[in-house]
């Protein structure tokens, strides 16, 4: 299923327009317990938070970032493989008995 270039383009804009302009608190879960922790601790575990959120987010993103580029170098192979066949070989499978 292909698309036109100005399709694409034009669904490009709508999502970007959409988290431009939707609401800030759309994109947070607002968790209760996260609140309320944080509002009534102190800067120490404020930073310890950040520092577990950082934690549980980058190694999700570097592994998917490092499967993106994996497949993205691997995409050719299969068809690099396929061109070096010749046209023949299934004809040539088929005139074998077994």
């Amino acid at each position: 299923m292909k698309f036109s270039k100005p399709i694409l383009v034009a669904f490009a804009a709508i999502v970007a327009f959409i988290v431009l302009f939707a609401p800030v608190p759309l994109f947070g879960q607002s968790c209760a317990l996260c609140y309320t922790q944080a509002a009534g601790s102190g800067s120490r575990m404020i930073q310890a938070l950040k520092s577990g959120i950082l934690i549980l987010v980058v190694p999700p993103t570097l592994g998917s970032i490092g499967l993106i580029f994996v497949c993205y170098r691997k995409r050719n192979t299969t068809r690099d493989y396929l061109a070096g066949l010749e046209e023949n070989d299934w004809q040539r499978d088929q005139s074998k008995t077994y």
